[in-house]
């Protein structure tokens, strides 16, 4: 009998994730926790301007399982990208059919009066892990803050779901405000909140990083940093003082690894986005590296995959 993911509660309000054959090792799968697919419609994907025309096809599963096998990492978490219900059933039917996608992470209309409905939907298949809502897009700058909006989030922790959180970083004091506000829920910041590193401006992001991460719910995506800085002159060195500021203010338990793939081609190959963050932990315990690249994200998404599958993976790597 495989080994899988037991939930405890040591007391009211404090959940742990074990494997059932005790707590998993130093191994683990190695996951990307943030990639996407879509079949390309210019009126849907209106996003995608003059500058990123080498997005304006289709990105499918066949297009990234190479990446993942030459990079070494056998599972992914699979991200929403168009704010529909549709789009939520086809990732869950892609992750059906494609077993690297670990977990999905949807939308659902979280201000709707009828979310539990959905979410009773969903919730049923175990690689519906968390949902995502574009408040980067919002004109509200304080849209996080909305009243029917922080109904729908609190919600989501009933049903051991997790939140994506995706902003700009001048959002950041909106979002220490909302992650302060929903305790219980466990909150993803993808792309480190999109600081300006073409710019090399590192405060007041670091500042607001710094308060945020003080919210134990909180993790950070480590993904994204290559599309904002600079797409053809970039270094890694560029990127360095902000992996800083995440590593030293979430700490090695809280970090994830993600690609941000296909959004990430625009300025570097998988593998070479990737290597960012895989060469920046080269002097890191091995604990740590493990953690941040797949650790981390098994126990805060509660993935599907079975203890003995994840060290297979892991162990077929090293052969």
């Amino acid at each position: 009998m495989q080994n899988r993911w037991r939930r405890t509660i040591s007391s009211p309000g404090n959940e742990e994730y074990r494997f059932s054959g005790g707590y998993f090792g130093i191994h683990f799968m190695h996951i990307d926790t943030h990639q996407h697919f879509w079949f390309y419609n210019p009126s849907e994907y209106a996003w995608i301007d003059d500058s990123m025309a080498v997005l304006r096809r289709d990105f499918l599963p066949a297009d990234l399982k190479p990446e993942l096998e030459r990079a070494g990492f056998p599972g992914t978490v699979l991200v929403q990208v168009r704010q529909t219900l549709e789009e939520t059933r086809w990732m869950l039917d892609l992750a059906a059919e494609h077993p690297f996608v670990a977990g999905v992470v949807g939308w659902v209309d979280l201000r709707s009066e009828n979310l539990r409905e959905q979410l009773e939907i969903f919730a049923t298949n175990p690689k519906f892990v968390g949902v995502r809502h574009i408040v980067q897009s919002e004109p509200d700058e304080e849209f996080l803050l909305r009243p029917e909006f922080l109904r729908g989030v609190s919600l989501l922790s009933a049903f051991g779901l997790a939140y994506d959180l995706l902003i700009y970083h001048r959002h950041l004091p909106v979002s220490i405000e909302f992650a302060r506000k929903v305790p219980q829920l466990r909150i993803a910041l993808n792309h480190l909140a999109k600081p300006a590193i073409r710019d090399h401006i590192l405060h007041p992001w670091a500042e607001n990083i710094r308060e945020l991460a003080k919210c134990p719910n909180v993790y950070c995506k480590l993904s994204g940093h290559v599309s904002e800085a600079d797409w053809h002159k970039w270094k890694p060195e560029d990127i360095t003082p902000y992996l800083d500021v995440a590593l030293e203010s979430f700490g090695p338990d809280r970090l994830m690894i993600g690609s941000d793939w296909p959004v990430s081609t625009l300025a570097a190959s998988y593998a070479r986005s990737m290597d960012v963050v895989k060469n920046y932990l080269e002097k890191s315990p091995g604990e740590v590296r493990e953690k941040v690249l797949g650790g981390n994200a098994l126990r805060f998404y509660r993935l599907p995959i079975a203890a003995s599958e994840s060290s297979a993976k892991h162990a077929s790597r090293k052969e």
